[in-house]
């Protein structure tokens, strides 16, 4: 997985500098999401990693099944990816181009595991909460994890707060058994 993110990240680097060039983040970003999702997809993958087909023929089957409109920059970009026989990695090419986004525009990527569905106002209350913790802007995704127990487990980056009720017994447990 790591030499995937690798190969993937000078593709992401230099569609995110062209991006910020054009003054189109959210354009680029929407578009790379099509792509990744189109890429991903099993037909796809299958033309894609078919030697039989001519590369030009992978291109206009690739352009022809987005539903973002493409210019030239993105068909550019598509042809650099399969002359390179990289259009399978777009995935990692938009995760990696999503967090160099996020970090321009000052936002943090949060991780929220909980134990029970929380509601807007539970989730915007944490999101505010980790707002000020962080000093940033918080995205929160949030994930079910009902053993748990309880309380909620948040990953920033490398930062894990843990709150959950796992967690502390487990913590009495081993204090327990000292």
């Amino acid at each position: 997985m790591a030499e995937i993110t690798t190969v993937a990240r000078p593709y992401a680097e230099a569609v995110f500098k062209l991006a910020v060039a054009q003054n189109a983040l959210g354009k680029w970003a929407d578009l790379l999401a099509d792509m990744a999702t189109v890429a991903d997809n099993p037909d796809m993958r299958a033309a894609i990693g078919n030697p039989k087909l001519a590369d030009d023929v992978i291109a206009d089957l690739f352009l022809s099944v987005l539903k973002s409109s493409q210019d030239e920059s993105a068909k550019s970009f598509v042809g650099v990816l399969i002359d390179n026989g990289r259009l399978a990695l777009l995935p990692q090419i938009r995760e990696q181009f999503d967090a160099l986004k996020s970090e321009h525009e000052g936002v943090a990527e949060a991780a929220v595991v909980s134990a029970f569905p929380m509601s807007d106002a539970d989730l915007a209350a944490l999101t505010a909460t980790l707002e000020k913790h962080f000093k940033r802007k918080i995205k929160p995704t949030v994930r079910i994890d009902k053993e748990l127990i309880g309380g909620v487990k948040v990953t920033v980056g490398d930062e894990v707060l843990d709150a959950s009720v796992r967690t502390r017994l487990q913590s009495m447990a081993t204090t327990l058994q000292s």
